[in-house]
């Protein structure tokens, strides 16, 4: 499939401080044609045709009302995240975009963490480290 025939996605950037992980962009451009939102408020008419999704990652790009009155074709909000605190869900479903996120992607490591900081805790081992190794 030709990068023309594939979806549209929009995304903050490439790399950086808030732009998607650059060993996702491989993945991502198997089925989407990435649009930036730099390249996206460079052309905006052209480009707001094009795009039919919008890959929310770590809480950006915001999506907001001007946004989405912009991007007459978007169907679908992916938000690389568990949480949806901050997408308006009700606002986005009012233009017909239906929303998904990954809601088990960091349960394992969550518990994992939990389970380190409980038995870290429970035998004092920051505290032995520093009384150890004073540094």
């Amino acid at each position: 499939m030709a990068e023309e025939e594939l979806p549209g996605v929009l995304i903050l950037d490439i790399g950086g401080t808030h732009g998607v992980l650059e060993n996702l962009v491989d993945i991502l451009k198997k089925h989407f044609h990435l649009i930036t939102m730099k390249e996206f408020l460079g052309n905006k008419e052209e480009m707001s045709k094009k795009i039919q999704s919008v890959f929310v990652f770590e809480c950006r790009p915001t999506i907001d009302r001007e946004l989405l009155e912009s991007l007459p074709n978007l169907k679908v909000i992916g938000n690389s995240g568990v949480g949806v605190d901050h997408l308006d869900l009700k606002m986005i479903s009012s233009f017909g975009v239906k929303v998904t996120n990954t809601p088990n992607a960091v349960a394992d490591p969550t518990a994992d963490i939990g389970m380190a900081l409980m038995l870290a805790s429970a035998r004092r081992l920051v505290e032995g480290n520093v009384l150890n190794f004073p540094g």
